[in-house]
């Protein structure tokens, strides 16, 4: 008797006709449906889960680099000629020039900060912290300077200060503005040391993307700060930003031999870390979790494919007596689950991707809905939900039901082909 090849094209068209349930056999074409819907919906759900968490991490990080430095070099302290202790760097601008000349760094900027309170004529106070800046390494910042969602004229900075977009908010006051900053440490006097308090004009309103960046952070010119927070011919730390900073542990070392006997260097990756980590784990999780998703879904197919098996046991029968061997029926029940699990596999696909790619609107439809405030930028830190759609997550996600599908597949497609033909024809 002659073989023929495997999934042959007559195998394809068994499988068809019997996936076309007839009427009496409503039951097979439910399940069939059931199974179709369920590998649908898993597949989507762990497409829009990956690309939500993915969406998140990047901005997330993005924030982080395009608002904060790289790496932070900071004094660990030192005796000055009269004997006083400072954490500050006296010869800043030659430190900068060392930082900037370490292969791979795009800017190191000296740094003023100090913490402040903050109040207007319109509103509350609030609690700030002050950056000083130059004017040339402001306009470098990436989620600040020049390109950034901002409004006001940066130039003019050196005339007043930049706030964030929060503050303005919280203060209700925009450009052209003025508001007052309180130190702490300000004045001293014969009496001890009195608070500073200076009005300055804002010039320039910035919105970095991070609602606890813009709802803390002020800039002033660096020789303004210097002067407010009395740290006249000092810098308090450095900026420094770097090309890659996915590696930034490969300028740590230059960072501390350039900067100096006493220096201490804090990166990024320190700051955020713990965090980074933290969705590293539960990336893996609910990747696991709807993984178990997908393969209860795919359960689905085995429920289908025996009850199909068990009415077409007398079509099994005659199959085999006309010359159809153990593997041929194997295949066309295969076939039969395969063909299931790659049509919902599809369609989770597509419903997976759209959702991403049109996630903003309908997100603020989601939010329309709900009456508004679905999404707290204080708790979340980003003010929108993010998605990012990689290549590598649908791809995981369609090997995933793929092999789930074709796998559980195969039990009751075995289960056909060991069927005995005379068994099956006894009582027909």
């Amino acid at each position: 008797m002659a073989q023929t090849a495997p999934f042959s094209r007559f195998e394809f068209m068994i499988a068809w006709r019997y996936l076309r349930a007839k009427r009496a056999e409503g039951g097979v074409s439910v399940m069939t449906w059931i199974s179709l819907i369920g590998i649908t919906l898993a597949v989507f759900a762990l497409i829009a889960t990956l690309a939500v968490r993915a969406g998140f991490r990047a901005e997330f990080v993005d924030t982080i680099l395009g608002a904060n430095a790289h790496v932070t070099v900071y004094s660990a302290g030192h005796a000055t000629d009269d004997g006083r202790m400072i954490k500050a760097f006296q010869d800043y601008d030659l430190v900068a020039q060392n930082l900037s000349a370490i292969p791979g760094v795009t800017r190191a900027a000296p740094l003023i900060k100090g913490q402040v309170m903050v109040t207007s004529a319109q509103g509350p106070s609030l609690g700030a912290e002050v950056f000083g800046i130059r004017l040339e390494d402001l306009k470098a910042i990436p989620r600040v300077g020049v390109g950034s969602d901002a409004y006001g004229n940066i130039d003019d900075f050196d005339r007043g200060i930049a706030i964030g977009s929060g503050i303005a908010r919280e203060l209700g006051v925009t450009v052209g503005d003025r508001i007052r900053l309180v130190a702490p440490s300000g004045v001293k006097t014969a009496f001890g040391t009195s608070p500073r308090v200076n009005a300055y004009e804002i010039t320039y309103v910035f919105t970095a993307g991070r609602w606890d960046i813009d709802k803390t952070r002020i800039y002033m010119p660096f020789t303004e700060a210097q002067s407010y927070f009395n740290r006249e011919g000092l810098a308090d730390e450095f900026e420094v930003m770097v090309t890659d900073p996915e590696n930034i542990d490969a300028y740590a070392m230059p960072a501390l031999a350039a900067a100096g006997e006493d220096a201490l260097i804090w990166t990024w990756r320190d700051a955020a870390g713990s965090f980074l980590r933290a969705l590293d784990i539960e990336d893996n999780v609910m990747f696991i979790i709807l993984s178990i998703l997908v393969l209860i879904a795919a359960m689905n197919i085995v429920s289908g494919l025996i009850m199909l098996v068990k009415n077409k046991g007398r079509d099994i029968g005659i199959l085999r007596t006309m010359g159809l061997t153990e593997g041929a029926v194997l295949r066309v029940f295969f076939l039969c689950g395969a063909f299931t699990g790659v049509v919902g596999t599809a369609m989770g696909v597509a419903f997976g991707c759209l959702f991403a790619i049109y996630i903003d609107p309908i997100f603020s439809f989601v939010n329309y809905m709900a009456g508004g405030g679905v999404w707290d930028p204080s708790i979340r830190g980003i003010y929108a939900l993010p998605a990012k759609l990689q290549w590598v997550d649908v791809a995981s996600a369609v090997g995933l039901s793929l092999g789930l599908s074709f796998i559980v597949t195969i039990f009751p497609a075995r289960r056909a082909a060991r069927m005995n033909p005379v068994e099956a024809l006894r009582y027909e």
